[in-house]
């Protein structure tokens, strides 16, 4: 059974620091670009950044470009997404997803292969 498993999500000040995690199973992680798009209820998803099998990454909202970094890891078959100097903004629910290719360039926007997400909240 595919799966991605989200953690690390919670309630950090703003300024503060959060590293997301995604567990993937059932499938052959290492050949997949894998990454996160989040989602705020009522607005459309946001990709935020993408890791293709050749560690080639992608981060592309310019908001998030200096504070986040993405990276994954092959023996285990998980993506993780370090994030720093979070701001209110950044509050949403944060989903793990592949577009089943090898490549970033779909950023995962009409992608049905997503966990169930993990709730970032950053306020004072």
């Amino acid at each position: 059974q595919e799966q991605l498993v989200e953690s690390g999500g919670g309630l950090v000040q703003p300024g503060g620091s959060l590293r997301l995690s995604c567990a993937a199973s059932g499938f052959t992680f290492e050949r997949y670009a894998i990454g996160w798009f989040r989602q705020v209820p009522g607005r459309a998803r946001e990709a935020i950044a993408c890791i293709d099998p050749s560690d080639v990454a992608s981060v592309w909202p310019d908001s998030v470009k200096a504070r986040f970094t993405i990276s994954r890891d092959n023996t285990k078959n998980t993506v993780s997404l370090q994030m720093g100097d979070l701001k209110p903004d950044d509050t949403a629910v944060y989903h793990c997803a592949t577009d089943r290719t090898p490549y970033c360039t779909g950023r995962f926007l009409w992608s049905d292969f997503y966990g169930q997400g993990t709730l970032v909240t950053v306020s004072s």
